[in-house]
């Protein structure tokens, strides 16, 4: 599954929008998700990719497609398992 896909399954369920909706260049205002809901957002993508968001969240999301970028260079810069217990992705 895509970010893109994995992304609109999240909003599809916490926002109640239609797939139709979130191409991504649809706007996040334009959605109805405010500051907080990005926020709340952040704490949900956290879990399902077992990510530890750090810092803050750039301004510039706004768009869905802004989001994957966003999720794909976490992605991309997360260290891989060690296997030796020491692995802080893996401790939840």
């Amino acid at each position: 599954m895509s970010t893109l896909e994995t992304l609109q399954d999240i909003l599809i369920a916490e926002f109640e929008l239609k797939r139709e909706q979130l191409m991504p260049d649809a706007e996040l205002a334009a959605l109805g998700i405010d500051s907080l809901d990005l926020l709340e957002l952040m704490f949900k993508i956290e879990d399902r990719y077992q990510l530890a968001i750090r810092d803050d969240i750039p301004a510039t999301l706004t768009s869905v497609g802004d989001l994957v970028a966003f999720i794909d260079g976490l992605l991309a810069r997360q260290e891989p398992p060690r296997g030796d217990g020491t692995d802080l992705h893996a401790v939840r």
